[in-house]
């Protein structure tokens, strides 16, 4: 995992931008072999998060949601790994996800809504829950889901070996 351990824990996000930053942050690290599994509900700003780690990692976009295609090759621009955005809310087992024949060796691969089928693919990944208000008087509008509001992040490591650090 190539990434610097100190993004690991919870941070609060205040606004798209700063989810954008983080995700370069975090692109600029990435290597081939990197999986990233992305959490939370509508809203939370898993695909804006994605775009900035696109763009940390050097790669052709535009990054947009893989929603209805499932999964986006974005190849890279500057001789590093290419970027697979997968979206796994239609698919409906491990199997399905594993039938998409993702290139994890020579790619970073994200993959939104993938907590609970992606794990079995890779050694380690990283687990990224992204949270919005959900509830009570900081509930968002959903026609506001785009809106400026903070967001939280929590980075952990996971594994189905113990991982150091």
């Amino acid at each position: 995992m190539s990434v610097d351990p100190a993004f690991l824990g919870r941070v609060e996000i205040a606004t798209s931008d700063a989810m954008e930053q983080l995700g370069f942050r975090i692109g600029e690290q990435l290597e081939a072999g990197d999986l990233l599994i992305l959490t939370g509900p509508l809203g939370a700003g898993k695909t804006t998060f994605t775009r900035g780690l696109a763009e940390g990692l050097g790669v052709r976009g535009p990054v947009q949601s893989p929603t209805f295609v499932i999964a986006r090759t974005h190849p890279s621009l500057v001789g590093r790994a290419s970027l697979v955005h997968v979206d796994a809310y239609r698919l409906g087992s491990e199997a399905e996800l594993d039938d998409l024949d993702l290139d994890l060796a020579r790619s970073v691969v994200v993959i939104e809504w993938g907590r609970g089928m992606a794990e079995e693919l890779a050694e380690s990944w990283w687990d990224i829950e992204l949270e919005r208000p959900v509830g009570g008087d900081d509930a968002l509008d959903p026609s506001e889901l785009d809106a400026d509001a903070p967001r939280y992040v929590t980075i952990t490591r996971g594994g189905r070996s113990a991982i150091p650090g």
